[in-house]
């Protein structure tokens, strides 16, 4: 049986990554009940880490795609935690954006639209959620976003 969520990531031309390992003494995601909960997952592409701020040297666009691999990390997550089947995620209950962005710069929003049009688009309705989007003085490593977040799994 082909997994519906695998199936449109590929008819959107995306993919997952391998769940990434975690940078310091944390992990990954820790299940409570139904409810998983996902650290906070930072904006990497297939060339490494995605560096920038909002404001100076990264404009929205790149931003919002930043955060959509951020989306994607925090799936491979879930995919993780869900030993490998996907078909166990109920929703997305909330995400929590932080955007690495200069004083003045006022369109976090629209930057973690990124990630939520993601969930959207591959989930249908069980991809809308909950949200904040925070602007940051400076992120680890630089990257120019990332985003934790919390599902429902079966």
């Amino acid at each position: 049986m082909t997994n519906p969520i695998e199936t449109r990531l590929k008819d959107l031309g995306l993919s997952l990554p391998d769940a990434p390992a975690p940078a310091a003494n944390y992990v990954p995601w820790v299940r409570s009940g139904n409810l998983l909960h996902v650290s906070g997952q930072i904006a990497t592409g297939p060339d490494g880490l995605i560096l920038g701020k909002l404001g100076q040297d990264m404009d929205v666009e790149a931003g919002a795609a930043a955060a959509q691999r951020c989306a994607l990390s925090l799936l491979a997550q879930v995919r993780a935690a869900c030993d490998g089947d996907l078909t166990r995620l109920v929703r997305v209950v909330k995400l929590t954006g932080f955007v690495n962005s200069t004083g003045d710069f006022t369109d976090q929003p629209k930057v973690i639209n990124g990630a939520s049009d993601t969930m959207v688009e591959v989930l249908g309705d069980a991809g809308r959620h909950a949200r904040s989007a925070v602007g940051a003085a400076a992120l680890p490593f630089g990257v120019a976003v990332e985003i934790e977040g919390v599902f429902e799994i079966k």
